[in-house]
C-alpha cells in the first residue's frame, strides 16, 4: 500500500488551512520538533532571541548544524530571524507556536473530553 493511500487514524484530523501548521511552502513544525537538538533549541529560544553563535555555544554541535536546524524551524513556521548589526537575531516566532499550542489544546481538549465521558459512564463494577 503506498503512503498516499494508508489509512487515517481514527479522529486525527490535519492541523486546518491557514493556520500557520505546516501550510505552504512551510515544513510540518511536528516533524521539526522531532529532533532532539531543534527541541533544545525552541527551548533556548523560549527565553528570547540569541544568535547562531550563543546557541551552538550551548549545544554540543557545530554552528554549521544550529544553522541547519535553525533553517528547519524557521521553514516550520517556528522561528523567525531578525538581522541585528553583522548578526542574524532568532527568536521564537509567536504566530507559529501559538497555532501549534492552538492546535494541541484541540486534540488534547478533545481526547480529555472523551475520556472524561467513558469514565463519567463506567460504572465501578465494570472492567
Amino acid at each position: 500500500m503506498s503512503a498516499a493511500a494508508a489509512p487515517k487514524e481514527p479522529g486525527f484530523s490535519r492541523p486546518p488551512e491557514g493556520s500557520g501548521i505546516g501550510s505552504g511552502t512551510a515544513g510540518d513544525p511536528f516533524n521539526a520538533l522531532g529532533d532532539p537538538h531543534r527541541r533544545l533549541i525552541v527551548e533556548l529560544l523560549g527565553s528570547g532571541g540569541r544568535s547562531v553563535r550563543e546557541i551552538a555555544d550551548t549545544l554540543p554541535i557545530s554552528r554549521p548544524a544550529v544553522s541547519r536546524h535553525l533553517r528547519l524551524l524557521k521553514d516550520a513556521g517556528l522561528v523567525i530571524e531578525e538581522p541585528r548589526g553583522t548578526q542574524r537575531i532568532y527568536r521564537l516566532h509567536d504566530r507559529g507556536v501559538a497555532a501549534v499550542q492552538q492546535y494541541l489544546t484541540q486534540v488534547w481538549g478533545e481526547a480529555a473530553a472523551r475520556l472524561r465521558m467513558f469514565a463519567e459512564n463506567t460504572s465501578e463494577g465494570e472492567p
